[in-house]
């Protein structure tokens, strides 16, 4: 199985990124995780990004606040996917800014991103782009899907059994 890079900016993105760690790790999926930066380290990033592929990923992820060119950087430097979470953190701007600068990626260098510190749904769209060629990965990602919609289905299910005990106690 191909192995999926989490890159942060900076080890203060980890308490944001962990979630997307722990998806990797519940599904199985190996991963390196890594402090890179597009600005305080742009050769190690590139240097990193173009040999991705023969070093055994399938994906990158790459978690950045403010500027936010960590995946854009990474997107330049390989023809891998690239998945950018936007790191909200306390800054005036409330991930605005890391959300633009992730999402407006120039014509020929795309980068999917997610949510303002969606970093287990980036760790989820990784797994899709694995399972687009792995069989295992696919079935693994149908039974979280299937649990999902279970846990819903049981939420459901108590909220009208607690609208109806007010209805007939009412």
């Amino acid at each position: 199985m191909k192995k999926v890079a989490v890159i942060m900016g900076s080890d203060s993105d980890w308490p944001i990124v962990k979630p997307a760690v722990e998806t990797l790790q519940s599904l199985a999926i190996p991963f390196e995780a890594k402090v890179m930066s597009a600005h305080r380290t742009p050769i190690a990033a590139m240097e990193f990004a173009r040999s991705a592929r023969e070093n055994g990923f399938g994906a990158l992820i790459a978690a950045a606040g403010k500027a936010a060119h960590l995946a854009g950087v990474l997107a330049g430097n390989t023809t891998l996917p690239v998945i950018g979470i936007p790191i909200g953190g306390n800054g005036g701007l409330g991930g605005l800014d890391a959300l633009l600068a992730t999402v407006q990626m120039p014509s020929g260098i795309p980068v999917a991103t997610v949510a303002v510190d969606g970093a287990k749904n980036a760790a989820l769209l990784a797994a899709q782009i694995l399972g687009v060629t792995d069989e295992t990965m696919a079935q693994k990602l149908d039974a979280l899907r299937e649990e999902m919609t279970l846990a819903i289905a049981e939420k459901n299910a108590a909220l009208q059994q607690k609208l109806q005990e007010k209805r007939s106690g009412a």
